[in-house]
């Protein structure tokens, strides 16, 4: 039996007219476009050389391997170059019965080849890899820089004909496609690898259409780099989502940062491109090199990397969690009683500069013992998500998904969140969905138009911060987002998200000039968008993970940040959903008021209560926040005027009235030791002033000792917590009072158990100070003092329970006479 030899490309025609070469070129063209339709049809009527089906026990030829080929005899294996494939036992037909097949090139045609070359290929898959066509089954690869490459499968090994330029193939006579493996040659090194382009997708259909709605909660499960078994085989998938993409390939260390090799396929219109890289797994580098609309060029990190190279570098790594968490009764029980009903003490953390130059690991063995013994509630961290500026504090972020690698891995990070959890500490964490920076190997036109950040330039670029704000009228941005804030709570097990910036989310016209805005569809200046994205991401993070609270870093008067958001207020809007919202009203007022000399304190009185004025408008916690205390604000201790003993003495009379006033607590770090210094990025706090061979270190442990007194205090006093969102948990007693600087109120908890706060912020003692009480508490017992000696006061304390007489005080039937010590703050419960 003789056959002719199947053109090894369109080049090789020998035998036919220009015509036909014509003809074929065009037949081979569409067979490459479309394998899986009837190639033998579309064949038919087209002149190519010709050759006898091989069937099962045909000779095998070179195929494009060799141009030599051999007949082998009945029973052994047909050879010919290097091709081997055995023969079957059923003898042969005679060759009238055996149908005559079209045979056609298996190299791909000029135009695949230029958009494989150019990446602007949208389904490599179809012409690349194993595909049937007339004659057998065509090998395709693409390979830049190999100098061979091989087919391997079973005992079959077949050399592919080197086409140019990095591509190889090979006609084999075979009937079905095999699964195979490719073996490639280097200069020499020979390297055995799956054919990436053998694999079915990896994304269903289910996943596609989730993520068209811009519905996927779990976003990062689908999309970025996943270690997983496909057809029997362990790689890697890359998917990422691109629309405006021409084409996106993957480079990495494992192609030598060529993404020539690895194009990626376009999964219709979901705008996501995937591949499956066999091979690779855990802890390579990668990225995405995404050809634009006009044709060139960018290297992009990952949206949703999970893992990311240690700043300045910004490559992608490829990432599997191993923890186990051991946090499992933590988790059980976070919900069981309401945020805004529980105790609420929060100790605020730049991890990397809290005890500079410890990883997240060391921090573990650190950080929950220190808080423990402060009485914490709960660590928040300024943003962990990885940023490329360490000067921004984490509030540029280009890794949403990825703990910064300065301090470790993922699942180091796990480890101290674990950790903390075990030690009955929870961790709440900045948030930033309000804007990401410029850096053209992140978000910024990421597919080579805006994506993630609005197309209307002025509503794109964030005034402030030189910025690009998030697209929030986009579903799949939305999306990226709201699975964002499932991911930290669901993944890392965060209790509880502070999102930073809401404000400037929420109006079109933030720090904006008129002609810098163009209101919204009613013509406001609400951004409407923005409202329906919180709105979304608080519904959805309250309804997956039970006992999370969301906290808004909110700076303006919004009417119902801390409303449900099927509640619609005055303003026509629904609540955002927020379980808590920053007091910056109260923070602002209270540190100006005590700012000012004592003797000025009188004509400032309404800073310190007019906070009561609208205290129940919201849930709120009551923020000494970073923002407080960095360059140019001084610290808390500093901001207090007088010598250096008034401003301790004010500093903790300060503490002592925010402990024990309506809301939550939270206490930048350094803050809890009356540091004198700004806080720096670059050293942290100064905790030599701790060190017992510092000369003032009495004074400053002083403070230290009295907030770990507060927080005992607060915790075991439900008055202080439980009541802290209804108006029948305060009342003043004295609120006018001055000419005395004095503030004195009552906090009642849920069975009426009542405590006292009074706070003397005049650096004078006044005795036999008359405070109005309640008649039916027989006696009173100071259960605190800011002045007390062991704290670093003048230790005007009341050892003694104080008991109620005549005459009454402040519109009350009874009183109390107290010492006042000066720039103090006193709690008593009855006794």
């Amino acid at each position: 039996m003789t056959s002719k030899k199947p053109a090894t490309s369109k080049n090789d025609k020998s035998g036919t007219s220009k015509a036909e070469q014509s003809r074929e070129e065009k037949s081979t063209t569409e067979q490459a476009r479309a394998p899986k339709k009837a190639a033998a049809k579309k064949t038919a009527a087209k002149k190519v050389t010709a050759r006898k089906a091989p069937a099962k026990t045909g000779t095998a030829k070179a195929g494009t391997a060799k141009r030599t080929g051999a007949a082998g005899k009945s029973g052994s294996a047909a050879k010919s170059g290097s091709v081997t494939v055995p023969r079957a036992r059923k003898p042969e037909p005679p060759a009238r019965e055996r149908p005559a097949e079209v045979a056609v090139s298996p190299a791909l045609d000029a135009h695949d080849r230029e958009r494989l070359l150019h990446g602007v290929h949208h389904d490599p898959h179809s012409v690349l890899g194993a595909h049937p066509v007339p004659g057998g089954i065509a090998f395709r690869a693409f390979r830049p820089y190999a100098q061979a490459v091989t087919v391997v499968s079973g005992d079959l090994r077949a050399d592919l004909h080197d086409d140019g330029d990095g591509f190889f193939s090979g006609l084999l006579p075979l009937s079905e496609v095999p699964a195979h493996r490719l073996l490639v040659t280097y200069d020499g090194t020979v390297h055995e690898t799956e054919d990436a382009y053998r694999f079915l997708p990896t994304l269903g259909e289910l996943d596609l259409h989730l993520i068209g709605e811009g519905r996927h909660e779990q976003l990062w499960r689908v999309l970025g780099a996943h270690v997983l078994t496909h057809q029997g085989v362990t790689g890697t998938r890359f998917s990422v989502w691109a629309p405006n993409a021409r084409g996106v390939r993957v480079a990495g260390n494992f192609n030598f940062w060529d993404a020539g090799g690895h194009a990626m396929r376009s999964l219709g219109s979901s705008g996501v491109w995937e591949l499956f890289v066999p091979g690779i797994g855990e802890g390579e580098l990668y990225k995405f090199e995404i050809t634009r609309p006009d044709g060139s060029r960018t290297l992009r990190a990952d949206p949703l990397a999970r893992r990311t190279e240690v700043p300045p570098a910004t490559s992608s790594v490829v990432h599997a969690s191993h923890h186990e968490w051991g946090d499992a009764e933590w988790m059980a029980h976070r919900a069981d009683t309401p945020v805004h009903e529980a105790p609420l003490s929060v100790y605020e953390v730049h991890l990397a500069s809290w005890r500079p130059g410890l990883t997240y690991r060391q921090l573990a063995e650190q950080l929950p013992a220190y808080v423990t013994e402060m009485g914490f509630t709960h660590v928040e961290l300024m943003p962990v998500a990885e940023h490329p500026f360490g000067g921004s504090w984490g509030y540029q972020v280009t890794g949403f998904y990825a703990p910064t690698a300065r301090l470790g891995t993922p699942d180091d990070f796990k480890y101290l969140v674990d950790r903390l959890h075990q030690a009955g500490i929870g961790v709440l964490m900045d948030w930033v969905p309000a804007h990401f920076p410029r850096d053209d190997w992140a978000l910024a036109e990421f597919d080579g138009r805006p994506l993630y950040e609005h197309h209307d330039p002025l509503r794109a670029a964030h005034p402030d911060w030189g910025t690009l704000e998030f697209d929030f009228g986009r579903r799949e941005v939305r999306n990226f987002l709201v699975a964002n804030a499932v991911f930290w709570c669901e993944e890392f097990h965060i209790d509880g998200l502070r999102v930073d910036a809401v404000a400037s989310m929420l109006y079109l016209d933030y720090s904006r000039e008129p002609g810098q805005w163009t209101p919204n569809e009613h013509g406001g200046r609400e951004n409407l968008d923005a409202v329906a994205f919180l709105q979304e991401m608080n519904a959805t993070v309250y309804r997956r993970c039970p006992g999370v609270v969301t906290i808004a870093e909110e700076s303006t008067a919004w009417d119902g940040v801390t409303r449900p958001t099927h509640h619609r207020g005055p303003s026509g809007f629904g609540g955002l959903g927020f379980g808590l919202k920053w007091n910056m009203g109260w923070m602002h007022d209270s540190l100006q008021y005590m700012s000012h000399d004592p003797v000025h304190r009188r004509y400032h009185h309404h800073e310190m209560t007019f906070s009561m004025v609208y205290a129940y408008s919201e849930n709120y916690v009551l923020p000494i926040s970073h923002d407080e205390v960095v360059h140019g604000k001084r610290s808390l201790v500093s901001k207090m005027p007088g010598d250096w003993w008034q401003q301790r003495a004010g500093h903790r009379a300060y503490l002592g009235f925010m402990w024990a006033h309506p809301g939550k607590q939270l206490l930048f770090m350094g803050q809890e030791f009356a540091q004198g210094a700004e806080w720096s990025e670059a050293h942290g706090p100064d905790w030599w002033l701790l060190d017992p061979s510092y000369g003032a270190e009495a004074d400053h442990r002083g403070v230290r000792d009295l907030v770990r007194d507060l927080n005992a205090g607060y915790r075991a006093a439900p008055a202080l917590w439980q009541r802290d969102t209804d108006p029948a948990g305060f009342q003043w007693l004295t609120g006018d009072a001055a000419d005395d600087n004095v503030f004195a109120f009552l906090r009642h908890a849920a069975d009426g158990t009542p405590l006292l706060a009074v706070s003397h912020l005049a650096p004078v003692v006044r005795h036999d100070y008359r405070i109005g009480v309640p008649e039916d508490v027989p006696a009173w017992l100071e259960v605190l003092n800011t002045d007390a000696a062991r704290y670093g006061g003048s230790d005007v304390v009341h050892p003694d329970p104080v008991k109620p007489e005549p005459p009454g005080a402040h519109g009350r039937p009874a009183s109390i006479r107290l010492t006042l010590p000066p720039l103090a703050t006193v709690w008593l419960r009855p006794a």
